[in-house]
């Protein structure tokens, strides 16, 4: 595209799944550029070039250095506090004087000084954002992005205060090229994610395996994607179950479960130890997936690592030698379970919930903790709220074995 003469829209922000440490939540940024960003700055007629699609060795070089002086729009999402997007605007604001936009997630708080910077926000429903919700920030943005690129007002802090400050200029040899390399890496990493995400749905784990596999060689080391590619990886059960959950345990090793207090990362890496002690019988992996799942839920309150949580529980508590300890274990399900039920109905209970996209999955698990706890009306309602999400085979697989560890649970309890 060496004659395209759209400006350019330079985007900085996370990449995949981010935990904002101040809240707990989880966000789905992939959503955000998706539904939000750059459907508004296509539709405002520019290039959209997203930072993570830089090609570049270290972590801030040339062409970064480069798109953050010559792009005439940079939009920073400074959701979760993430470092890189905010050092990024840092050096943007230090470059150019004008056309910076900030948005961020709307619970998140900053705990730098950007409070005087004008802000757009938007709203998380989850992990990700209704439609609604994405329907009315893109429309908000869209007409951020034609006054900013009308009125060309001091935006930079550092150009209000030193007015008197010069922007620097470069010629643009191999910038057009450094574009071209940008839009290209988008299609190939969109492509393979794309395939990875339509082969889980369809239940062709081995296939999924190998389109992240793909994108992670794009992207080494990113968390999303090393997260489900250690998810397709452990569900391909190839050339074993046994084999394919060890192979599973060492793709996620490297985003370290032992020190992560990503959600995500512990409710996958607690599923493969759990899934292998129960092929396996070694106590080991059942007290590692205690570990993360507590961690998961105790620090962020995350509902599917709490359910697992009491599950695993009830399995220790099943193998006690002492009653003490089978009877603290057994407990402590019941307590997570109680927990669960305040988090999830409340949640339920909010205006919002219709637009959330993990509704399923709450169903999902108030129905086993109803189920669980011998509430088996309850339980049941809540298993028909699941179904008529129509999940995918394998979640309903997935559902079926917490709805008969949780009966299990419930028929131990009675005895």
């Amino acid at each position: 595209m060496a004659d395209d003469q759209r400006k350019v829209c330079f985007v900085v922000m996370g990449f995949g799944k981010k935990t904002d440490y101040e809240s707990g939540r989880t966000l789905d940024m992939d959503a955000t550029y998706e539904a939000i960003i750059r459907p508004a700055v296509v539709a405002a007629g520019m290039r959209c070039i997203r930072a993570d699609e830089i090609t570049h060795s270290g972590l801030i070089d040339m062409p970064m250095y480069d798109m953050l002086l010559r792009s005439e729009l940079v939009i920073a999402d400074i959701s979760t506090g993430n470092v890189n997007a905010v050092y990024e605007l840092g050096v943007r604001h230090a470059l150019r004087p004008h056309s910076t936009i900030i948005i961020k997630e709307s619970a998140g708080r900053l705990s730098f000084d950007l409070n005087h910077v004008s802000t757009l926000h938007y709203e998380h429903l989850g992990a990700d954002i209704g439609h609604r919700e994405a329907l009315r920030a893109r429309l908000a943005l869209g007409k951020l992005i034609d006054s900013v690129m009308a009125e060309h007002k001091a935006d930079s802090p550092v150009y209000t205060f030193l007015p008197r400050l010069r922007q620097p200029r470069l010629n643009d040899d191999k910038y057009e090229a450094l574009l071209s390399q940008a839009e290209s890496m988008h299609g190939q990493l969109s492509g393979h994610l794309s395939a990875g995400n339509q082969a889980l749905r369809a239940d062709q784990f081995n296939q999924a395996a190998s389109a992240f596999a793909a994108a992670e060689q794009l992207k080494p080391g990113d968390p999303s994607i090393v997260q489900k590619l250690a998810l397709a990886t452990y569900k391909s059960q190839l050339p074993s179950s046994g084999a394919a959950l060890s192979a599973g345990i060492a793709v996620i090793a490297a985003l370290d479960p032992e020190g992560s207090n990503d959600p995500e990362t512990l409710g996958i890496a607690g599923a493969m130890h759990k899934q292998r002690w129960q092929l396996q019988h070694d106590r080991a992996d059942l007290e590692t997936a205690i570990r993360y799942y507590g961690r998961g839920f105790v620090l962020r309150r995350d509902y599917y690592n709490g359910e697992n949580l009491a599950t695993c529980y009830d399995f220790r508590s099943g193998i006690q030698s002492d009653a003490a300890q089978s009877m603290y274990d057994s407990m402590s399900a019941t307590k997570v379970r109680q927990e669960l039920i305040e988090q999830l109905t409340a949640a339920m209970a909010a205006p919002s919930f219709e637009e959330r996209s993990d509704r399923k999955w709450m169903h999902a698990t108030l129905a086993n903790c109803y189920f669980a706890l011998g509430r088996i009306d309850e339980g049941a309602q809540q298993e028909h709220a699941f179904v008529q999400q129509a999940p995918e085979q394998w979640e309903r697989d997935s559902f079926a074995a917490g709805k008969q560890a949780a009966l299990h649970s419930a028929a131990r309890t009675t005895k």
